[in-house]
């Protein structure tokens, strides 16, 4: 008797996906020609794809790393190619790579530098990854101190006597906040640091160099330029904005209505101004404004104003993401108990930089990028290099090599800083999926 059940008996045996939906035939009829609108879209691309490349990359192999000037570069190009032939001629880069990173840096000392960024970069590790040993942090304050002594060399004291105008700062904070207030106590913390720097350091820093002296050679700021003044211009301003801004974003929420019209009028007028504008003030107009026979670093200039241009919008960054805040977690660090600092400290500061991760990146990226306006003052950064590399008879006529050079340098530094904020916003990411 036949069996007439409409539910199977046996289990069917496993059978393999389909070709055409799996592999990469699969993933290409999904992504790419999941309809003959997309299909159309994605030979248009490609088409365009392999339209620049099939110009760009014979160029970029066809090309001469040995020659040691344009003349030469063009005439290997045409032996080993052809004479109707254009390649790019990378021995300019070979033969001045050293010039783009380091500028005029002395070559018997290029330890230095690359002794500082890698301190620099051991100081930043435990700041960027929680992971590592929080003992590193003891590194990370030490830092800020050794690496512009390592750069700009001199007295081992003036460091020293930098991070004693900190110290007296805490003490002053610590003493006088216990008697009236953190806002009396942060007062006197910076008076104090102030007095020590600008009364009290340099004579210190004298009896200590007579007493024990101790230095290394030291080096005029106008030996710094390429890749290595970028990166101290760019560094020290994304590091010092950061908390600055914080502090500004704070202010311009305040109560208290000195404080909140200080921040609002810095904010305001550093935003409305070009950074062009500030460099040139840096460069120039600042000297009329400093008593005679002053001595003011023209790097340090550079760095206070891209510092000062920086924080302003860091702190409207931050500004929107306390903003972006629900009244509920003010007011749940108010039924907790926590003062004013700890709330801020530990529930809403900690949300509100959390929302703002990819504009203060983006900020960040652009603040680096902006280091390159510094060679319209007359500072050798990498695009000052390359006019200085360029005015050299022998390779005079060289563009678009030394531009690319340095378009991938700041590729690879931009590109690293994006990948960083991705992975700290899927590190934070605490909402339910």
């Amino acid at each position: 008797m036949s069996d007439l059940s409409y539910v199977r008996k046996e289990m069917l045996s496993q059978q393999a996906a389909p070709s055409t939906s799996v592999g990469v035939i699969g993933w290409m009829r999904e992504n790419l020609f999941s309809s003959w609108l997309n299909g159309l879209l994605s030979l248009v691309a490609l088409y365009l794809v392999y339209s620049v490349l099939s110009a760009i990359l014979p160029w970029v192999f066809h090309s001469s790393w040995t020659a040691n000037s344009l003349q030469e570069c063009r005439q290997q190009i045409s032996t080993a190619y052809g004479p109707d032939a254009h390649g790019a001629c990378w021995a300019v880069i070979r033969e001045r790579y050293l010039q783009l990173i380091f500028g005029f840096y002395p070559s018997e000392l290029y330890w230095r530098p690359i002794l500082a960024f890698g301190l620099a970069l051991l100081a930043l590790a435990p700041v960027l990854f929680t992971g590592l040993p929080r003992k590193m942090l003891q590194g990370s304050l030490a830092a800020p101190f050794l690496v512009p002594w390592l750069l700009w060399g001199g007295s081992f004291w003036i460091p020293v006597s930098a991070a004693l105008g900190f110290v007296l700062g805490y003490v002053a904070f610590r003493v006088v906040s216990s008697l009236a207030g953190s806002l009396l106590g942060l007062i006197a913390a910076v008076a104090a640091a102030v007095i020590w720097w600008l009364t009290l350091a340099s004579a210190w820093v004298g009896v200590m160099d007579g007493v024990i002296p101790l230095g290394i050679e030291a080096i005029s700021s106008r030996n710094f330029g390429g890749f290595m003044l970028s990166i101290t211009i760019g560094l020290v301003a994304i590091t010092v904005s950061l908390p600055i801004g914080v502090m500004l974003a704070l202010g311009r929420q305040s109560n208290l209505i000195i404080v909140r019209a200080i921040c609002v009028g810095f904010i305001e007028f550093i935003r409305g101004v070009p950074l062009i504008t500030l460099l040139f003030v840096a460069s120039v107009l600042l000297n009329y404004f400093l008593p005679p026979g002053t001595d003011f670093d023209i790097i340090l200039r550079v760095i206070i104003m891209v510092t000062i241009f920086a924080s302003a919008y860091m702190a409207e960054v931050v500004r929107g993401g306390l903003a972006a805040l629900p009244k509920g977690q003010y007011e749940a660090a108010d039924a907790l108990g926590l003062d004013y600092w700890k709330a801020q400290r530990l529930i809403i500061m900690p949300q509100a930089l959390k929302i703002s991760i990819p504009v203060i990146v983006s900020t960040f990226i652009g603040v680096f990028k902006d280091t390159t306006l510094v060679s319209i003052i007359g500072l050798l950064d990498p695009l000052g290099l390359s006019n200085a590399i360029r005015a050299n008879a022998a390779w005079n006529g060289v563009v678009w090599e030394l531009y690319g050079f340095i378009a991938f340098m700041f590729f690879v530094f931009c590109f690293s800083m994006s990948r960083y904020s991705m992975y700290l916003e899927r590190k934070l990411r605490t909402e339910h999926r």
